[in-house]
């Protein structure tokens, strides 16, 4: 199970502030409160008037100075002068520990603010996301430098003034997933650093769980319906990885509460069931999900897929069962024959293939009808293609084998893998010639492509790979065109692509790229 990572990641993170919009268009640099809150208390309004001062002066003494009396005046107000129910006195106070880059004793002012007066609400967060951006942007930056301890300092300093968007909480998460875990020896050392940021255990898989789920309440906001989901989808992956399944079904539970029809989470948590010898249950989300495959992306069926064919148990060796089986009537009966020893053990084994087929071919069948839904959204996706291909070939299925060999060729017809499907197919049909041409053709190929890496995102399309030439001489120059396709074919980009002379056993790595959007598959044939 890969939890999977934020698409935003892959652009740049920083970000833009956005300042009050009375202060953008006045170009002051203070405003009192948009909202209906006065000071009405002498010492409120002194630390206001300080607070002021000390933002507009060009001076920094006189804005030490003024910003000094502000937080003296306004903590006596709350403190000492009967002021702790006056919104004002709270507000002012979290805009003068703003103004000293104080957070945490903004976060509590400007909380308590908001609690006495709901009303400033849209004030508050303008101006706590105005003191959020710039600690955002250096976290961003730390990360991008690879420095993840100072990036997860700051990503916790940035969400603890502002926490109504998500990506800080995402990208902690995000941190965490890829770091290492803290040394078990640590744990006697100094237990207070061991157990820093974890829910319940010193690991980093609890505090990316933890960053994930604090990430779903501060995606309220519809905008941001995307990253919520993806952040709460994957609470579930993370214990799910790590193999904690009682904890990954618990989650994997709430999250369909509020995505009921959520194909990847029911698949995920049907293999739980699996697991758990909950064999009704998972079978009944299974058929859920083909049921609704309309309302899935292909993307989304395709995991569904792979999700099925994982939980099918390794095939029983028989030849294994047999001899296991023998030996132990060997040592309890000497005199029997290799024929009777083979008569005995022969229903044993049997009995287990029935039993496996019980289990597999169901799931057999839903893989295979998934795939095949996932393959009408999109017809090009070559894994999908090499697996159903597989499948057909392992299923003796020969009205289908052929065909779906020759649409995987007609994607990928320079991979060997790719060439022994199709020689299979032909032989499956009973077509000796054919299956071994394409074993001839495998051995014949100059150099051999692998793509090894696809995406796409709002930013377009990659595509890595290699040429590798599997011969003991250098192979001769190659001219490819990669096309990039939407979901009916249509080219969305054609790319050349020149594989150079390789030298004998070596590899050349190539990158394709395109900001053309819409792109879900890719083939390639010679120019």
């Amino acid at each position: 199970m890969t939890v999977k990572p934020h698409a935003a990641i892959l652009a740049c993170m920083c970000l833009a502030v956005s300042a009050p919009a009375a202060l953008r268009a006045q170009g002051i640099g203070f405003l009192p409160a948009a909202c209906a809150i006065k000071p009405n208390n002498k010492l409120v309004n002194n630390g206001m008037e300080s607070l002021r001062t000390g933002t507009n002066t060009k001076f920094a003494d006189q804005r030490t100075k003024a910003f000094k009396e502000a937080g003296r005046d306004l903590t006596q107000a709350v403190s000492a002068d009967g002021q702790e129910k006056n919104p004002a006195a709270w507000y002012y106070l979290g805009r003068y520990y703003l103004a000293v880059s104080d957070l945490a004793g903004a976060d509590s002012a400007l909380a308590k603010a908001l609690a006495l007066a709901p009303a400033c609400k849209e004030d508050i967060g303008l101006y706590r996301r105005q003191a959020w951006v710039p600690v955002f942007n250096t976290a961003a930056a730390a990360w991008q430098a690879g420095n993840t301890d100072s990036a997860i300092a700051e990503f916790r300093r940035a969400n603890q003034i502002y926490r109504d968007e998500p990506l800080g909480f995402i990208y902690l998460a995000n941190l965490f997933i890829s770091r290492n875990e803290p040394e078990s020896a640590l744990k006697g050392r100094d237990a207070a650093k061991y157990h820093t940021d974890s829910l319940v255990y010193a690991t980093r898989m609890d505090s990316a769980a933890k960053y994930f789920r604090l990430a779903v309440p501060a995606a309220s906001d519809p905008k941001y319906a995307n990253d919520r989901r993806e952040a709460w989808l994957n609470v579930a992956r993370v214990y799910h990885s790590e193999k904690r399944y009682d904890e990954a079904a618990a989650a994997y539970k709430e999250f369909l509460g509020a995505y009921p029809n959520d194909v990847q989470a029911k698949a995920n948590l049907a293999e739980l069931y699996l697991r758990a010898n909950q064999r009704d249950s998972a079978m009944a989300l299974y058929g859920a999900i083909t049921a609704h495959t309309d309302s899935a992306s292909a993307d989304d069926l395709f995991g569904v897929a792979g999700s099925v064919l994982s939980a099918i148990p390794q095939t029983p060796d028989t030849v294994e069962l047999d001899a296991a089986c023998g030996k132990a009537l060997k040592k309890k009966i000497t005199t029997l024959t290799a024929r009777q020893i083979s008569a005995r053990c022969q229903p044993a084994a049997a009995d287990t293939m029935q039993k496996f087929h019980a289990l597999a071919d169901p799931l057999y069948r839903l893989g295979v009808q998934t795939y095949q839904a996932g393959l009408a959204k999109n017809p090009y996706y070559r894994d999908a293609l090499y697996n159903m291909t597989g499948i057909s070939f392992m299923l003796k299925d020969t009205a289908n084998v052929l065909l779906l060999a020759q649409r995987l060729y007609a994607v990928d017809p320079m991979n060997r893998l790719t060439l022994a499907k199709v020689a299979g197919a032909w032989q499956l049909v009973g077509k000796k010639d054919s299956a071994l041409y394409y074993i001839t053709l495998a051995d014949s190929l100059s150099v051999e492509v692998t793509v090894g890496k696809f995406t796409t995102n709002e930013q377009g399309a990659a595509l890595e790979g290699l040429f590798t030439n599997f011969h003991s001489k250098p192979s001769p120059p190659v001219k490819l065109t990669f096309e990039l396709v939407d979901g009916k074919g249509n080219v969305i980009a054609s790319l050349p692509q020149d594989a150079p002379a390789v030298e004998a056993g070596g590899n050349q790595s190539f990158r394709l790229k395109t900001d053309q959007r819409g792109v879900v598959a890719w083939r390639y044939k010679r120019s």
